[in-house]
């Protein structure tokens, strides 16, 4: 497959900011998806980074654990040729997430009344293959009954108690707003009352198109749109507890968990690349034409929220998520617990974007 025209090529001397980065925790999150490549093979994306490329990179990185700076920088730059990724309109757009740190119970009380439910026993996974005639293109998840699969219930449903009695509880939590942006965000550590450090992560979701509560707020006039952050959706939901469930079950689209552990607490939950997410290096992109464990020089000089600042720097490819469509679209991955929310509800940046595409398959073409 040849590479889209989408991407034209560029030099490292033409990427703002790539000689002032420090390269060593990139290199680390990459030498992650170099050990899992091997286990299970990502797939290529549409836009012609072949999976079998990287082959040569991900070989000398399993080789090599701690580089120094200068040979963090020196490996990127033998085995990849920078790409200038075209946005399909405008600027490219980075928004961040992050994985919550909420408290919560292992059984329903008085105060933790929220579940976190784990995958049902009768939602299917549905293709091409199994979907009925007339059934949504968009779903990819279905309920199974005597007469073949139908849509799932959604989160109205769910939360009016379409699953009680299933035992699916996996943890409970005080407050609704708390489960539903961890619900957003695809993970969660959860301070357990008995003591535990626990981890959620995304399992399924019931396959309804996802409608972010904060272009809903803005169509109805509550919150101007260039003033939406997580931030101030949480205020305003905190100023109208009466109007909770009318704006969150406007998004369809319900969330189920499994457990997880923390093998290491200074590394985010395991994400779609099957590799723990490193904070501030690891980046979710649209999957269909990306390809996971690719190398992103991501430059965003109005985003200064990680450091102070222009964000200038190179991230691996590693999650994915419903939201994130596009050749220039990247949601950045900002940690876990409060200090990281700061961070990544407030991030929503243009953003020119450089793919670090391997030389291999740059100089296959040319034979």
């Amino acid at each position: 497959m040849p590479l889209s025209p989408t991407f034209s090529r560029k030099s490292f001397s033409d990427l703002p900011g790539w000689g002032e980065d420090d390269h060593r925790a990139a290199f680390a999150a990459f030498r992650r998806s170099a050990f899992q490549a091997p286990v299970k093979p990502y797939r290529s994306g549409s836009l012609g980074v072949d999976f079998n490329a990287f082959a040569e990179a991900y070989a000398e990185a399993r080789a090599v654990s701690e580089p120094n700076r200068s040979a963090a920088r020196s490996f990127f730059e033998r085995h990849f040729v920078p790409m200038l990724v075209e946005a399909e309109e405008g600027a490219g757009l980075v928004t961040g997430f992050y994985e919550p740190e909420v408290e919560a119970s292992p059984v329903r009380t008085e105060r933790f009344v929220v579940p976190l439910l784990s995958r049902p026993a009768d939602l299917v996974d549905i293709d091409d293959d199994n979907r009925p005639t007339g059934m949504d293109a968009y779903l990819a998840f279905a309920r199974r009954t005597d007469h073949g699969p139908v849509e799932y219930f959604d989160r109205g449903a769910i939360e009016r108690g379409a699953l009680s009695g299933q035992n699916l509880e996996i943890a409970w939590l005080a407050e609704k707003v708390d489960a539903f942006f961890i619900h957003v965000q695809g993970a969660a550590r959860l301070k357990m009352t008995d003591g535990r450090l626990a981890r959620v992560t995304y399992a399924a979701k019931s396959g309804q198109r996802f409608t972010g509560p904060g272009k809903t707020l803005s169509d109805l006039g509550e919150i101007p749109l260039e003033k939406v952050t997580m931030q101030s959706i949480r205020a305003w939901f905190k100023a109208h507890p009466d109007r909770v469930d009318e704006i969150l079950w406007r998004n369809r689209s319900y969330i189920f968990f499994r457990e997880a552990a923390v093998d290491d607490a200074s590394l985010g939950p395991i994400a779609a690349a099957k590799v723990p997410l490193t904070p501030g290096r690891s980046v979710a992109v649209d999957r269909l034409l990306h390809t996971f464990g690719t190398p992103f020089h991501i430059d965003a000089p109005t985003l200064t929220a990680f450091d102070r600042k222009p964000f200038r720097r190179l991230m691996i490819a590693q999650d994915t998520g419903s939201a994130i469509t596009g050749p220039a679209r990247g949601d950045l991955f900002a940690g876990s617990g409060d200090a990281a929310g700061e961070i990544a509800g407030v991030v929503r940046n243009a953003a020119d974007f450089y793919a670090l595409v391997p030389r291999a398959l740059i100089d296959g073409a040319r034979r």
